[in-house]
């Protein structure tokens, strides 16, 4: 696509734009997006921006690398947000393009206050998230009328790569019909372990989900029970997406993607 709409906003010097990049597909990237990718100046970038995102930049924008993996060294969340502030004051049109939605887990709103903070205006570009997506794309829809009317989205780790206790493990069990799991392989077991204690049915369905959204997508369906096993078995390393709920069992009719 060569041009886009005339209402498209102008990126003004000096500005940051935190955008969303989505789950890795490129047809699933907003036109905002794309209008940003365009006129940047410089792309401060996460790891789970897709190959074919990245070919969409401008051929005079500076690129800077800032994408963070579980376990590998990675730039403190405190350095991004100053860099982004840094680059800004030197008036350079800064996008700040994260995968999935920038406001879904991706640490957006902690970046976004540091530039209130900071005396720096800023723009939000929404993108799909990888929860919402990522099941799209297997066949599963996240909520249907005649399973639940709720869905929960949370986080398998906490700030410091720590199981999240603050979450009410008896809340999200009993009154989450659907709960669709980020970052959550590494505690996996204990996490089943607490939705089950809780009352979640040992053979409820579960569906994991790899590389979501692109060609290479993975999917394996499997019983909450069983989970963390077939997780270990299968060799799943993240990011990997956990959906668990019956809604899992219209896989069978709605995969459209095999």
């Amino acid at each position: 696509m060569d041009l886009l709409p005339n209402e498209l906003p102008d990126f003004k010097p000096g500005w940051v734009w935190l955008a969303g990049a989505g789950p890795g597909d490129v047809g699933l990237l907003t036109l905002h997006a794309l209008n940003a990718l365009r006129q940047a100046d410089v792309l401060v970038y996460d790891a789970l921006v897709g190959e074919k995102i990245m070919e969409l930049v401008s051929s005079d924008c500076e690129l800077e690398y800032a994408g963070k993996r579980g376990g590998k060294p990675s730039p403190k969340q405190k350095d991004i947000s100053l860099r982004l502030v840094e680059l800004a004051e030197q008036g350079k049109r800064v996008l700040r393009l994260k995968g999935g939605d920038p406001f879904v887990f991706g640490r957006g709103g902690e970046e976004a206050f540091h530039l209130f903070k900071a005396g720096i205006p800023f723009r939000i570009i929404p993108g799909v998230t990888a929860g919402i997506g990522g099941p799209a794309y297997a066949g599963i829809p996240v909520t249907h009328r005649d399973f639940n009317s709720a869905v929960t989205f949370i986080a398998g780790r906490g700030s410091a790569g720590e199981l999240p206790e603050r979450h009410n493990w008896e809340a999200i069990a009993k009154g989450s019909p659907v709960i669709v799991m980020y970052m959550a392989t590494k505690y996996i077991h204990e996490i089943v372990d607490r939705l089950i204690i809780h009352g979640r049915l040992p053979d409820e369905p579960v569906a994991v989900i790899t590389q979501a959204c692109l060609p290479e997508q993975m999917v394996f369906e499997t019983k909450l029970s069983k989970c963390a096993e077939d997780i270990k078995k299968n060799g799943i390393k993240p990011p990997a997406l956990i959906v668990v709920g019956k809604v899992v069992s219209l896989r069978r009719y709605l995969n459209w993607m095999d």
